[in-house]
């Protein structure tokens, strides 16, 4: 049986962290979209969303990501994803997303590396 999604965010040294559980699909998608939107207006412009335990991304959770960097690169943003699966690694490399993001070992490598 599929998880429920679930997504929590803190801040931390001035970056978004965003911790995913379960399959980030349009649902997903959308609730990572919604979080970090409303945190860009109020002028956070670097995000790392942890997906240790998220193994799924589908493609309409795909497009979230894409708009997700797109809205990033309009105002000088960095995404960083952390912990990835292999198949979600391999996801993201196969649809360019690491052109535009970055992936790191862990959450605190990312936001060492944002500072």
């Amino acid at each position: 049986m599929e998880q429920p999604f679930e997504l929590t965010s803190e801040l931390r040294a001035n970056c978004l962290v965003l911790t995913t559980v379960g399959y980030i699909n349009n649902v997903g998608g959308e609730a990572i979209a919604k979080e970090c939107s409303k945190h860009f207006s109020d002028g956070i412009t670097r995000v790392v969303i942890n997906v240790e335990r998220s193994k799924v991304v589908n493609s309409i959770g795909m497009s979230f990501l894409i708009e997700i960097i797109e809205q990033l690169e309009e105002i000088q943003g960095k995404l960083i994803f952390t912990n990835l699966d292999p198949a979600v690694e391999k996801m993201l490399s196969i649809m360019g997303l690491f052109q535009y993001a970055g992936k790191e070992a862990t959450v605190d490598a990312a936001v060492r590396s944002l500072r």
